[in-house]
């Protein structure tokens, strides 16, 4: 049995088991090299609500199907035109799979185009085929108007809903007042499309229907999301200069 080994002044000491404890100075080099959240890039809300509709592409996709629709009916008749908004449609959902792009766009433009050939078929017309879009049109009009009424503007509810935001701005009367004025202006857009796409329906102007559709479509939608863009902004810039100087 041994006791325990004297070292000498000359002799070399074994070497401390390596720690695992990290020095604070390296944590700290490491925390500060971590991106916080306010350094992350942030999407600009613009291309958040266009990426909802699908991007461009999205958008022109929608048009497709309409535009076979008419041509096919103006051509033949209903029931070829209607077969072929629907393979329109179904191709478009299929190429987009394959190029592997967002499919909720499309799909949802297949279900649409669905209930519109459904309705052209049951009632025997080819004007059919837009008497759902023309009261979803007074639906969105008379939701968005009540929306106001009742203080809950959609424009501001479907917006941050979009970008994934909290609902304090409801807290702020500023924002409230804007969103209210962007609402208005929807409400506007979808009560235009109805009156003059009902007045087309009623004088059987199917051809004139789907050019409504399209001309009151996406110009109309644009000029309302920049309504929105812009009295969103006018409404922060107005509480951000309102707001008193911070002095030391």
């Amino acid at each position: 049995m041994t006791g325990p080994r004297v070292y000498s002044d000359d002799q070399s000491r074994p070497a401390a088991p390596a720690s695992d404890t990290v020095p604070a100075e390296s944590t700290e080099v490491i925390e500060r090299a971590k991106p916080t959240e306010s350094a992350r890039p942030e999407r600009p809300r613009q291309q958040c609500v266009l990426d909802q509709l699908g991007g461009l592409p999205g958008i022109i996709y929608s048009i497709v199907p309409v535009l076979a629709f008419v041509v096919v009916n103006a051509l033949t008749s209903l029931v070829p035109a209607v077969v072929t908004a629907i393979v329109v449609a179904l191709a478009i959902v299929l190429w987009q799979l394959l190029r592997r792009e967002p499919l909720r766009p499309a799909v949802s433009g297949l279900f649409a185009v669905g209930v519109c050939a459904f309705i052209a078929y049951r009632t025997g017309q080819a004007k059919g085929f837009f008497l759902a879009g023309i009261w979803y049109s007074a639906v969105a009009c008379a939701a968005f108007t009540i929306s106001v009424l009742v203080r809950w503007p959609l424009a501001g509810v479907i917006w941050h809903g979009i970008n994934g935001d909290s609902h304090n701005w409801r807290a702020q009367r500023g924002l409230v007042r804007a969103y209210s004025l962007a609402t208005l202006l929807w409400a506007l857009m979808f009560g235009g499309r109805f009156v003059v796409q009902q007045w087309l329906y009623n004088n059987d102007q199917t051809g004139w229907l789907a050019v409504a559709r399209i001309g009151m479509g996406l110009p109309l939608t644009g000029l309302a999301v920049l309504g929105t863009i812009w009295a969103v902004r006018r409404a922060r810039r107005q509480r951000t200069s309102a707001a008193p100087a911070v002095t030391d």
